[in-house]
């Protein structure tokens, strides 16, 4: 398994190819962000040439998927967002599902699964899997509709295209339901991408209650080959921290 980095955790003051060759020189070769728009995507694909630092995901620019008469412009959204992956090499966009509108669920669910379905000849277009992200309501998304890994693998398998996933963030699946390493080894068909931080205070991964060597253990045993984002907010020097990161969890 690869350690990915979170640019906007890191490195917020930073001209973003900058941050890409900082990253590159202490180790890593993987990288992603949030929000594409602003970014000189041909400075940032120039960096991660000169450097070996891939950029692996970056967020769509719609996340309302709840409502039906936001499909359209989410769908349009991905679009803008598989075009501008695609002038960087990305292959992943990561995507919310929006807020619980007070629908009945079996609504919500369905018209996230329609515009899933509806989404794939767009991903398949440019060849980017699009990956779902389940969220903890309890501290940083109070209100969003998608809280449950379960749900979140049902959507999967639902819509059943290979260009379809889960990131699964370790940290706020630790707030919410626990039981981390069963949930990833039994559902890595659904997973695309994970993501970690220390529980309570999003901070390190080595400080709280989750025992992130042990995860990590067990999904690299299990034959898990993607990447996980160290997506934290440091509370050491930010390069000290990821070098951290690197000697405890690289192998």
């Amino acid at each position: 398994m690869r350690l990915c980095v979170p640019i906007p955790c890191f490195y917020t003051n930073m001209n973003f190819p900058e941050a890409i060759r900082k990253i590159g020189s202490l180790g890593f070769e993987a990288a992603e962000t949030y929000n594409w728009k602003g970014l000189d995507l041909e400075e940032v694909a120039k960096a991660c040439n000169e450097s070996g630092v891939e950029l692996l995901s970056m967020c769509t620019t719609e996340f309302r998927m709840t409502d039906p008469a936001y499909r359209e412009k989410w769908l349009s959204g991905l679009s803008e967002s598989c075009e501008a992956a695609h002038r960087v090499g990305v292959k992943k966009l990561i995507t919310q599902v929006g807020q619980d509108t007070g629908m009945p669920r079996k609504f919500q669910h369905d018209s996230i699964i329609e515009t899933l379905k509806q989404a794939t000849p767009i991903l398949e277009k440019y060849g980017v899997t699009i990956m779902v992200e389940p969220l903890n309501t309890y501290f940083d998304h109070p209100g969003y509709y998608l809280w449950s890994s379960s749900e979140s693998f049902d959507i999967v398998r639902e819509v059943g295209h290979p260009h379809v996933k889960i990131v699964y963030d370790i940290y706020h699946q630790q707030i919410m339901e626990g039981n981390i390493i069963p949930n990833i080894l039994n559902n890595l068909d659904c997973i695309a991408h994970l993501h970690c931080a220390g529980h309570p205070g999003r901070n390190e991964p080595w400080y709280g209650e989750i025992d992130c060597k042990v995860v990590f253990d067990a999904i690299d045993k299990a034959g898990y080959k993607g990447a996980c984002g160290l997506e934290y907010k440091p509370i050491m020097d930010p390069d000290k921290s990821l070098i951290k990161a690197k000697e405890m969890y690289v192998k």
